[in-house]
């Protein structure tokens, strides 16, 4: 066991030619032929991760894709003139024109749907019908159907070419046989239009116009979903800085941040982007890593302390010596857990190309058992009529509209909501939820510090000392200075401070114009404040216990060398948080609160908001985040992951539903199944609801679509079923279909 272990390898591949689950499914099961591979296909980024046996060649590999009808290379390859490019776009840049690609269908699309709309009136509508409608009608549909259907003919073709069916196969057909039969008939009997508003007919050019139009609105919404998938990996690696102060010879010189090289020093000023990891060579500073960590108190620094890339110095100058570069760094190896993460997520392959699968060569035999029976009883018309109607009777309308239509309404009601669905996997995805495990900064709280509360000494009151905290922070650039200034703001006009100090160590100091004196006032840690003030007594000692137990982060305050209080600063509760957390408990769904914060402060706010204290899990890095929603997957549950920081990305591609807050960071939203626009925590439960409600909608929706395709077969096989009858059953199951998936507006009325 062991040696099987250590003698494997990581390969990922790129693979272009996929569009659907059975695709998916067939690479799979190609490569996984080969002695010790195990394989995991991603079809939104069109990669295969594989684990493959030390000895076993690149090659050996692509060859087993291109058998199973598909092109692969490995994952980074490239043609020479990408060199020109950047790297990390290169690398991260998905490869989307294969689904086909949205380019492609939207014009496919806007044509088709300006053509079908007069050949819907003039086939249907005898008040629109004139002499000769019916050439009118093929002239209409011969672009629908081959122009605009040609995504689906070319899927067909490469799955009968490797013997395989997909849903391409059945509209295919369908739409073809609908557009050949009613040419047919159109030539064979040029006579049946001459006359205007006649109903003696038996064309179904309109059938191939309006089922071609529907699915290609519903295959490009589909490649938009897809396309998007890949847009979290580019967006966490633009992060990065893209320019570094490089020290040379004790010059500086400014270089792409990608040229830097292990033990290069570089310079960081106030504002700008740590360009790689690295430890502080000279200088103190706080940095904000809410983009890496989530958390919302910035981390102070100096000599010796590593800092990470991509996080933002907010005060000092600081020179940093590089430790790691390129896919070493923090942020590529985030990148990399979110990439494997989507791969890992079981591909969830559509009901309806599910039931293809099956379905079409079922079709597809019944069809010519019915052309061979009818000849055979020498009825050649009627043969050819029961073959082409049991096509017709099958072709995919209602089946296909199941999915993009019930989708339709679903997000569209969704996005009058503030909610954004990213596509019909994950309707499936939501079904089974019993878990929702949440990120506390950004998602439960506000994820900006504020000033909670103030505690006065000495008979001071606790708006001199907030007034003279705000003054003195006036000129600190520090996060909590800002918070601490603005709610001294809102109190009154702050006064002039002079002889201002910043001090390494946590603190300032200025003089500050109070009650018309110029009094000494100092604002820091409380470390700070003993140099200035002398030893804290035990209800100093014990008010800073109290701020601390609550939360809170504690800023003392010192007048004239004296203490003269404190104040406290906390990441606010949302209001909506505690309902939210009741909300997902009545749904039979157990909340929970993952967090990078301390223990303390997680436990305070998951107390204030209804969460039980045996499902918070304080203190734990990106990394960990996603091991705890494996661990909880493992124990057979199935996990929603609620957050909004680039520290979540990679637990929101790992979870089996990826919730973002849309007021987080793009690449949150972009490795999450579902973004609520809103900033409030009950537009969770709410998205949670809708999409159960949506999927149980396209799962009625496929059912009665089958079962008018498994009714009506029969009937056309035994001669029973005009044409036109058939077309009119599918086209009265697509209205079913259509109505059925518009209850969904009604939600949350």
């Amino acid at each position: 066991m062991s040696s099987e272990t250590t003698d494997t390898r990581d390969v990922e591949l790129d693979i272009s030619g996929m569009s659907c689950a059975s695709c998916v499914g067939r690479v799979e099961r190609q490569l996984e032929k080969l002695d010790g591979v195990e394989a995991s296909v991603n079809l939104p980024l069109n990669q295969a991760y594989l684990k493959v046996p030390a000895g076993l060649e690149d090659q050996i590999l692509i060859d087993a894709v291109s058998k199973a009808g598909y092109d692969a290379t490995l994952h980074g390859d490239a043609p020479d003139e990408s060199d020109t490019t950047d790297a990390d776009d290169e690398v991260e840049e998905p490869k989307v024109d294969d689904a086909p690609g949205v380019a492609e269908l939207k014009p496919r699309l806007i044509w088709s749907a300006i053509l079908t709309i007069p050949l819907f009136f003039i086939s249907m509508f005898t008040v629109f019908q004139f002499p000769h409608w019916g050439w009118v009608a093929m002239a209409l549909s011969l672009p629908i159907t081959f122009w605009g259907g040609w995504p689906f003919h070319r899927g067909a073709v490469k799955a009968a070419r490797h013997g395989a069916s997909t849903m391409d196969t059945l509209v295919s057909i369908g739409v073809t046989a609908a557009w050949v039969y009613s040419t047919v008939e159109l030539v064979l009997d040029p006579t049946m239009t001459l006359a205007a508003g006649s109903h003696d007919h038996t064309l179904y050019y309109e059938t191939a116009g309006v089922v071609t139009t529907f699915l290609l609105l519903g295959r490009y919404l589909e490649a938009r979903a897809k396309n998007r998938a890949g847009e979290a990996l580019r967006s966490l690696l633009n992060l990065a800085a893209d320019k570094a102060a490089v020290l040379r010879d004790g010059q500086e010189v400014t270089i792409n941040a990608s040229q830097l090289v292990v033990g290069d020093e570089f310079v960081v000023r106030p504002g700008e982007k740590i360009a790689a990891d690295g430890f502080v060579v000279s200088g103190h500073s706080a940095i904000d890593t809410s983009l890496i960590t989530g958390e919302s108190v910035p981390m102070e620094v100096s000599k010796h302390d590593t800092v990470t890339g991509a996080t933002i110095n907010t005060s000092g100058r600081l020179v940093v010596r590089t430790t790691r570069t390129g896919s070493d760094t923090t942020l590529a190896q985030m990148g990399q857990l979110v990439s494997r993460a989507q791969a890992e997520k079981a591909p969830i392959a559509r009901l309806a190309d599910r039931i293809s699968a099956v379905f079409v060569p079922i079709v597809l035999v019944i069809a010519l058992i019915t052309l061979a029976t009818w000849l055979l009883l020498g009825d050649p018309a009627m043969a050819f009529r029961a073959a082409v109607t049991v096509l017709i009777i099958a072709c995919p309308c209602a089946l296909g509209l199941a999915t993009p239509i019930g989708l339709l309404a679903g997000t569209g009601r969704a996005s009058q909501l503030g909610i954004l669905i990213s596509g019909p996997q994950v309707l499936e995805d939501s079904r089974g939820v019993d878990t929702v495990v949440l990120d506390k900064t950004g998602t439960v709280t506000e994820g900006q510090m504020a000033v909670s509360d103030v505690t006065a000494f000495d008979n001071r009151s606790a708006h001199d000392v907030l007034i003279a905290a705000a003054a003195v922070e006036l000129g600190s650039e520090h996060p909590i200075a800002t918070a601490i200034v603005e709610a001294g703001s809102e109190l009154t006009e702050l006064p002039e401070v002079t002889e201002f100090m910043s001090t390494a160590g946590g603190g300032v100091i200025g003089t500050v114009d109070m009650d018309g004196a110029q009094q000494r006032v100092a604002a820091g840690r409380s470390t700070f404040i003993v140099e200035h003030t002398g030893a804290l007594t035990p209800e100093n000692e014990q008010a800073l216990a109290d701020a601390e137990a609550a939360g809170a982060t504690a800023v003392w305050v010192a007048i004239e060398g004296q203490l003269a209080g404190i104040v406290a600063l906390q990441d606010q509760i949302k209001d909506t948080s505690a309902q939210a957390i009741a909300d997902l408990k009545d749904m039979g769904i157990t909340p929970m609160l993952l967090t990078g914060d301390n223990e303390s402060v997680a436990r305070q706010v998951a107390a204030e908001v209804g969460i039980n204290p045996d499902d918070v899990f304080a203190g734990v890095r990106p990394e960990d985040k996603v091991e705890k929603v494996k661990e909880l997957q493992a124990a057979s549950k199935t996990v929603a992951m609620a957050g909004d920081g680039v520290n979540d990305a990679p637990a929101l591609a790992q979870a089996d539903l990826g919730i973002a807050m849309a007021s987080g960071t793009d690449v949150a939203r972009e490795a999450a199944d579902i973004t609520v626009m809103g900033s409030s925590l009950t537009q969770v439960s709410q998205s949670l609801q809708l999409s159960r409600k949506t999927l149980g909608i396209i799962r009625t929706n496929l059912f009665w679509a089958f079962a008018y395709n498994t009714a009506g077969i029969p009937i056309a096989a035994f001669g029973l079923l005009n044409p036109m009858f058939a077309g009119a059953a599918m086209a009265a199951s697509s209205v079913l279909v259509v109505l059925n998936s518009l209850r969904l507006t009604r939600f949350g009325r």
